[in-house]
């Protein structure tokens, strides 16, 4: 019999899942059983599940048939647990590391008590963690066991049901469970500790409860939030069953009183339709369940009038410089989008103009550009405008393409009334988004390092992020295009907004799972490649811990020089490097004398790659992109301990490698000269790859976009893999290593 069952209802977490099980999993005390119930989630987090349990066999998984609510999949997970202990974990949040060895250790120190409450801290998205403030109750209650009448301070924490272990046969034998609804914790917590006979406190942090910056249940407004009356009667037929606990009805009759009030002061709560009629049932339920005698507290006395006359006390809360200070800063952060919005309501949107913008208004590439290509074919009423930053971008448009430059009067008349926004990256904070448009985001590529949120841990990668900033921008998103699962959770979680991941896979590279020889011959003779060679291509990424995002880690006229005749070094920086000294530094003169070819320039990536036989890089996510066309990729990991401790990765890429790994020049020399760069290790290697990272591109992305969200047609599955290239499907061997 396992010491702890931790039950972990799951629903809609994936962004947050693996960090929840690899918490629990990973603690240094084993002996426990973990039964998670996915109640329904409509995203990856079935699967995610399923993946651990196959791993570990601690990991038991309930697959609800239908979704029944926290509350209930909680209790559809009870039957199922052996351990003494009962520990229910939201999976969103996470045990700090030791948790389970001290709370162990408490308990036989206690005599295995009824109920353990212990500490937690407050996670935020921003990456700020706050102590309970209430933490001195459990160091004041650290001797020996009580009953809640012993330490009614006990009451006023946080009324949660995961900051305390229960002792299982303690639950069965009073038969407590939840109910359904919103604020299911109120009718279990309280019961369960006026029933306590032995009560225990830890006052270590043993839980990191996740503080979401959207998607909290309880922070969505809904009527649902009227459940908390129905939740706070259950809690009073308890009491009134039970004639010994009849004292605490004063207590309880305060507490449903405060709580409910501070539901209701709470502007995302309630719609504000409906909160008159919420105050209306919560005066009601508050005068039903008064104990006779008991005075009211002042701030409770509101409840003993009506909703005008609390909605005037809470005005008159507010102090006149309160109100100066916030219409100043009201005043100056919003005044010109003020003035855009009146203009907004003036004309209606266009259903068929799409505004698109690319890598800045660089122009017209990556996603964006494969989109409107799709668009002009399938959807040729919906006329598409390109944003660019100048008249120089617009000069390399293709011609006759629509256009309007930057904050012009063009600009502003189109982004007033287009219906679809596509972009790779956020739009300008001035765009007010409509109701009823549709921004779609395509990112740029597959997250193998931090991005978003995620990147406030990591001061190195903060120098040129403003987070809070990006994220509301990353507000006015719609969907978020993935290609695969891993993206899917990623952004999720780096992005904590709402929007829908719709799993078409990336416009911008069904060029590469088509493949097209003829646009790959046309790229090699643009960049002067001698026919028969074979073309190793070098695309480094950028380095956080340097301001200018430049390190040289390979001596480039060395590698051109030992890879020989009949191969030819092709360089592709970072885009944000393209415009910095790293091309100062050597590389045009390499490129200038004839020793490598700098193809940093060239406005599609995808016809880079196409003509490459073989991929050099070190953390780019150019390598999934690369990977699509199925040919052999080397790893140069050098300062990869370096790259991770400043940026932060998702991805092992040095454990989880398309290829072989290289971690010095010595290496990557010898890869080359042996031959072995493009063996059966390699293919392996690479095919384990392609199964994780090239699941939805199938060549048809484009097409998905354009029918599933200006078309309006169903969105097909998903594809059940990568796509092959017509030589790959033939069987044919893309090179042969030199």
């Amino acid at each position: 019999m396992p010491r702890f069952s931790v039950i972990v209802p799951v629903y809609k977490v994936q962004a947050y899942l693996h960090a929840c099980l690899d918490s629990v999993l990973g603690q240094s005390y084993r002996d426990i059983e973990v039964i998670a119930v996915d109640d329904r989630s409509p995203d990856g987090c079935g699967e995610i599940l399923d993946a651990y349990a196959a791993r570990d066999e601690r990991l038991q998984v309930l697959h609800l048939p239908e979704n029944v609510g926290l509350g209930r999949a909680r209790n559809a997970a009870m039957p199922h647990a052996t351990g003494d202990y009962l520990f229910f974990l939201d999976s969103d949040d996470t045990l700090t590391p030791g948790a389970l060895r001290a709370l162990a250790d408490r308990l036989g120190e206690t005599g295995d008590p009824d109920v353990l409450v212990f500490d937690y801290a407050r996670t935020y998205w921003w990456g700020g963690t706050r102590r309970n403030v209430l933490s001195h109750v459990l160091t004041e209650a650290a001797g020996s066991t009580f009953t809640a009448a012993e330490r009614p301070e006990i009451l006023e924490l946080l009324m949660v049901v995961w900051n305390k272990v229960y002792r299982r046969d303690f639950v069965e034998r009073e038969g407590f469970s939840f109910p359904p609804g919103y604020y299911e914790d109120t009718p279990w917590t309280f019961p369960v500790l006026l029933s306590a006979e032995r009560i225990a406190t830890l006052d270590r942090i043993c839980l990191y409860y996740r503080q979401r910056r959207q998607g909290n249940i309880l922070s969505t407004t809904s009527r649902k939030h009227f459940d908390v009356h129905e939740q706070y009667a259950r809690v009073f037929r308890f009491v009134d069953a039970r004639p010994a606990l009849a004292h605490w009805r004063p207590f309880l009759h305060a507490k449903m009183g405060e709580h409910c009030l501070d539901i209701l002061s709470k502007p995302d709560r309630l719609p504000p339709s409906d909160r008159a009629e919420f105050f209306r049932r919560t005066a009601e339920m508050f005068h039903a369940h008064r104990p006779p005698g008991v005075r009211i507290p002042a701030e409770l006395r509101a409840l003993e009038g009506g909703y005008a006359g609390y909605v005037l006390r809470r005005r008159a809360q507010r102090t006149g410089r309160d109100l100066a200070r916030r219409a100043g800063q009201v005043r100056a952060a919003t005044a010109a989008r003020a003035v855009r919005a009146r203009s907004l309501l003036r004309r209606p949107l266009d259903p068929d103009l799409a505004v698109y913008s690319a890598f800045s208004h660089r122009g017209m590439y990556g996603d964006p550009a494969a989109v409107y290509r799709a668009a002009r074919e399938l959807a040729p009423h919906v006329r598409g405008v390109w944003v660019v930053a100048d008249e120089e971008r617009a000069a390399a448009l293709p011609p006759d393409t629509p256009y309007v430059l930057l904050d012009s009067p063009g600009y502003r008349r189109v982004t007033e009334r287009a219906t679809y926004f596509v972009n790779n990256v956020n739009w300008p904070w001035m765009l007010a988004k409509r109701p009823g448009s549709v921004h779609v985001h395509t990112h740029q590529g597959t997250p193998l390092k931090y991005m978003g949120a995620d990147l406030l841990g990591k001061p190195g990668a903060r120098l040129h992020f403003d987070v809070p900033r990006m994220l509301r921008r990353a507000d006015r998103w719609d969907y978020s295009l993935v290609a695969n699962r891993h993206s899917e959770r990623v952004w999720e979680g780096a992005f904590p907004c709402h929007f829908t991941s719709l799993r078409s896979g990336s416009p911008r590279n069904d060029v590469l799972v088509r493949g097209d020889e003829q646009r790959a011959r046309a790229t090699r003779e643009r960049l002067g490649v001698p026919d028969g060679d074979t073309v190793v291509l070098y695309a480094p990424t950028r380095r956080d811990y340097r301001r200018d995002g430049l390190v040289e880690r390979i001596d480039l006229a060395r590698f051109a020089a030992d890879l020989g005749e009949g191969r030819t070094l092709v360089v592709r920086l970072h885009p944000s490097l393209a415009d910095g000294p790293a091309r100062g530094l050597g590389l045009a003169e390499l490129h200038r004398r004839g020793v490598l070819v700098d193809a940093t320039d060239e406005p599609e990536v995808q016809d880079v790659l196409l003509a490459a036989d073989v991929l050099v890089t070190d953390y780019s996510a150019v390598m999934v992109d690369y990977a699509l066309l199925d040919r052999p990729i080397v790893v140069h990991a050098d300062d990869w301990d370096a790259f991770r401790a400043s940026r932060g990765a998702y991805v092992d890429v040095t454990a989880e490698a398309p290829g072989h790994v290289t971690r010095s020049y010595r290496e990557l020399a010898r890869l080359f000269a042996s031959g072995t760069w493009a063996d059966a290790e390699s293919a392996r290697l690479r095919a384990a790859f392609r199964e994780r990272f090239c699941e939805f591109d199938d060549g048809g992305a484009a097409e998905r976009v354009v029918r599933t969200l200006m078309l309006g047609e169903p969105m097909p599955d998903p594809p059940a893999g990568p796509g092959l290239l017509p030589a790959q499907a033939g069987g044919r061997d893309l090179l042969t290593p030199s």
